[in-house]
């Protein structure tokens, strides 16, 4: 059975960071709202997304979270509290919905990997921000669902992340059932990399992130990049686009410095470039 929804003072920061070594963890921290993404909070997550960009103290990023919740989607009592401006909330809800789709992408372009850390559920557009991490770990306890078709708001944004890790009709499924998906099926699906014991899925994903910030910077930019893409392009644009890649990508001094190292039989010395 879930933990009670941990309290906060009023005063807390509704998102903590903290270094892991390379690794920058990011930890929404509304546990009393189920983390719900408020627009405080997306702008915080956006904010600090970008300061993580150009620093080169962080290799790897960890998005988790306080609480039995990981993320219940957007604060709806906030949305339903707009109702009353005079244009009945239509501003505030076209802001909020480009901020928050501008936010899951800066996690899609920052030019370092971005893995989650799921304890408990993630929904709507909780299970969009799992989506849109270019890793996810969970614990055997999370569950992920898109149910806004039941309460008469189809998950929309989530779709677009949604639908770019998993099949069609499992998109679907979940789109127009609501049902939740538990932690192991949403690893056979494609959602999640990896589902541990609970209560080690954050030192489980900080691990993670940990092994691919070993790894040249430069070098996991240009893949993180690339990745994305050339999944976007038709198959021969894809393969032009990636010959090029690797073309500079073999110019490169990690790339030479790497080639050689393995050719030696020695570790390789990385300088990022």
């Amino acid at each position: 059975m879930s933990a009670p929804a941990l309290a906060t003072p009023a005063d807390a920061p509704i998102l903590l960071r903290e270094m892991a070594g390379p690794v920058a963890v990011l930890t929404l921290n509304r546990p009393a709202q189920r983390n719900s993404l408020s627009e405080a909070l997306i702008a915080e997550l956006h904010q600090a997304l970008a300061g993580i960009a150009s620093d080169k103290a962080v290799r790897a990023v960890v998005i988790a979270a306080h609480g039995p919740a990981f993320c219940a989607g957007h604060d709806l009592k906030e949305l339903t509290a707009r109702r009353s401006d005079a244009d009945l909330g239509r501003a505030f809800f076209a802001r909020l919905m480009s901020a928050c789709s501008a936010m899951m992408q800066a996690i899609v372009h920052l030019p370092k990997p971005v893995v989650a850390s799921v304890q408990g559920i993630a929904t709507a557009a909780g299970c969009q921000l799992v989506a849109s991490c270019d890793l996810a770990v969970a614990s055997e306890h999370a569950s992920f669902a898109t149910p806004g078709v039941d309460i008469g708001l189809f998950c929309s944004t989530p779709m677009v992340a949604l639908s770019r890790n998993v099949s069609r009709k499992q998109a679907m499924e979940m789109l127009l059932t609501g049902e939740p998906v538990p932690a192991e099926r949403a690893r056979e699906i494609g959602l999640v990399n990896r589902v541990v014991t609970a209560g080690t899925e954050r030192d489980a994903a900080i691990a993670l992130a940990q092994q691919v910030a070993r790894k040249s910077a430069y070098t996991v930019k240009l893949g993180k990049e690339a990745f994305y893409r050339q999944a976007e392009m038709s198959l021969a644009d894809a393969y032009q686009y990636a010959a090029k890649v690797m073309t500079e990508n073999m110019l490169a001094r990690d790339a030479e410095e790497g080639i050689g190292a393995f050719i030696e039989k020695r570790t390789p010395t990385w300088r990022d470039e």
